[in-house]
């Protein structure tokens, strides 16, 4: 059993952590925190051992939680750690710890690809990651955008260009004090925007260009994309490669799916925890073809869609399993959409 260690418990840790206890062959040795708050106590209640920094020991303490240990505890107690920290901070992890520690690491998309040997997405480089010290997990928009490129490239449809489009939630859904009211900000001004090239790092023989603006909703990007194939293929050919592939969900119009509300919604019909929505959802009305050019419309849960990349990188690192059986085996534990769709 792997014992992994969550360093940062917030949006994206708390998620990753409750996903890596769904599995049978790993568990969490712990999760670090750095303030005793709510996120805490939750981690506590959900049999968590919580450890914090040194200087925090006596905080924790009087706010009613014994710390299991600090930083380096957490560290040593582990296997692997997935650093989930915010923008930036797992870069001072790393150089304040990993490296010293000579554990390997998974870190996310707020950190510059320079941190980790291989940028990751599970559908695209798999096999990149294995045996590999430092990886990281690319960010919801980029995870978004390789998960949809690698559809039509696992089923045969070549993808010379695309032109990404993204409307860029504000902030999510708890950040009271984040994000754009009554307004629509350029997310930057400058093109490209940091998602193609960031997309990049994984499909590295592709022509990506993004452009973003933010908008003042909380629930999930939305991207609007056009791509130029290598070949005319018809829609249902399209279709069909969305629709057999994992982490992929085709929402159509006349079900119900007429906007990314109603996405979410579904996720709470289902029951499914936080009304979370880890795979990408694919408008089918969107979807057109005209020759080569290919252009479609869908959405991404900033909050959820990297969880099962971190699964598949731990186990990627560790070479616990192959691409496909690992990519099936989280999907299935996360209870993931898996009817109709082939792994392998």
């Amino acid at each position: 059993m792997i014992r992994v260690g969550i360093v940062g418990y917030g949006t994206i840790g708390k998620r990753i952590a409750d996903a890596v206890a769904a599995q049978d062959d790993m568990k969490i040795s712990g999760v670090l925190k750095i303030t005793p708050d709510y996120e805490a106590k939750v981690a506590v209640e959900r049999g968590f051992k919580v450890y914090t920094l040194p200087d925090r020991l006596d905080k924790f303490r009087k706010a009613g939680i014994e710390p299991a240990g600090t930083v380096e505890d957490l560290i040593n107690a582990s296997d692997i750690v997935v650093d989930a920290s915010p923008e930036d901070v797992g870069r001072e992890n790393k150089e304040k710890y990993y490296v010293k520690f000579n554990k390997p690491v998974i870190f996310q998309g707020g950190e510059d690809a320079d941190v980790a040997e291989v940028s990751f997405n599970a559908l695209a480089n798999f096999e990149e990651a294995v045996g590999k010290r430092y990886v990281r997990v690319v960010s919801c928009n980029t995870t978004g955008i390789t998960r949809v490129l690698s559809s039509l490239l696992l089923n045969g449809i070549r993808v010379k260009k695309a032109r990404i489009f993204i409307a860029r939630r504000g902030a999510d859904p708890k950040e009271h004090k984040k994000g754009p009211i009554n307004d629509v900000v350029p997310n930057p001004a400058t093109v490209p925007s940091h998602h193609g090239p960031d997309a990049q790092t994984v499909l590295k023989n592709i022509d990506i260009v993004t452009m973003a603006v933010a908008v003042p909703v909380t629930i999930m990007h939305m991207h609007m994309a056009y791509l130029e194939l290598d070949g005319d293929y018809p829609k249902e050919a399209v279709i069909e490669a969305f629709a057999k592939t994992p982490r992929i969900f085709l929402a159509d119009v006349g079900a119900g799916f007429q906007s990314l509300a109603q996405i979410i919604e579904y996720a709470r019909d289902l029951g499914r925890p936080r009304g979370d929505f880890p795979e990408v959802a694919v408008f089918r009305d969107s979807v057109t073809v005209n020759g080569n050019e290919l252009y479609l419309m869908y959405g991404v849960h900033q909050e959820s869609i990297v969880v099962p990349e971190n699964i598949d990188a731990v186990r990627a690192v560790l070479g616990l399993a192959p691409k496909w059986r690992s990519i099936e085996k989280t999907d299935k534990s996360l209870k993931l959409i898996t009817e109709g769709k082939r792994y392998g």
